[in-house]
């Protein structure tokens, strides 16, 4: 899609939803503007699913609903990362989004860190092992269908041995595949958030996906508003210099997503 190509790769409606008017938030600009998409597109950004293929279908009818409603136009629909691990399906909500398909929506996936602890233990990595199952690996080995207490049972090595006879190797292309950065008009989208003081295409992988507390605390100008997930808050949060929606939704039962076109932005979330 023409404005929406990924930056950089390494490595109350129906269905029980808020509708929230984008009068309700106040707008920070860029510049002497207010920051908006370029002409003609517009975009939904979902925050972590963590597994939730429930919340993940009824947010698809809420969106596919939504931009049916408004002017046709380029739409790009933007997952930011963090499909897996924690919630129940995890082998679900990969399959569902590896074969999505629809004449009006345009997918793109940003990597989180969930996704990449996967790789790195799928390549080799296993002293990650324990900290991955704590932390919502086995709720998605679950999903596999894996024997959980086979892996109990088993050394780091074998562990990850019937690890990766698990995982569908059209599953491990597809999540390898994410990109890390997406940049439409005055919106930076990314997982976790950026390193402030660094230029945008100079971010490192590592704050991409994990970065926290420097970044949610900081309030300077970035050069874009960041649209991001991996954090947790009670509600979608919208900063001078970032929007926040990770809503927690593998235990609040609370999938966000954000609207934007134009100048305009608006929520839907799962009840």
């Amino acid at each position: 899609m023409r404005a929406a190509e990924p930056e950089t790769k390494t490595g109350a409606t129906a269905h029980g939803f808020r509708l929230l008017s984008s009068l309700m938030f106040g707008l920070p600009k860029i510049g002497l503007r207010l920051p908006r998409t370029p002409s003609g597109i517009r975009a939904y950004a979902v925050g972590d699913v963590h597994g939730r293929l429930d919340l993940l279908e009824q947010l698809l009818v809420a969106i596919d609903e939504d931009d049916a409603r408004r002017p046709r136009c380029e739409t790009a629909l933007i997952f930011l990362g963090d499909l897996i691990d924690r919630g129940p399906d995890s082998r679900g909500v990969i399959e569902r989004l590896r074969t999505f398909r629809h004449h009006r929506l345009r997918p793109q996936f940003i990597a989180g860190n969930h996704e990449e602890v996967l790789l790195r233990l799928l390549n080799g990595e296993n002293e990650i092992l324990y900290s991955w199952l704590r932390y919502g690996g086995r709720e998605c080995l679950a999903s596999y269908g894996c024997d959980l207490a086979k892996i109990d049972l088993s050394d780091e090595m074998s562990a990850l041995t019937t690890i990766r006879s698990v995982f569908p190797s059209s599953h491990v292309k597809f999540i390898g595949s994410f990109c890390d950065t997406l940049r439409l008009g005055d919106y930076f989208f990314v997982h976790a958030g950026i390193r402030p003081g660094v230029d945008l295409s100079l971010q490192s992988i590592s704050d991409l996906r994990w970065i926290r507390s420097t970044f949610l605390d900081d309030k300077s100008d970035h050069g874009a508003i960041v649209v991001h997930g991996h954090t947790i808050s009670s509600d979608a949060q919208f900063e001078v210099n970032r929007i926040g929606i990770d809503t927690g939704a593998y235990r609040t039962g609370r999938l966000t997503a954000v609207g934007l076109e134009g100048e305009q932005r608006w929520l839907l979330a799962t009840a």
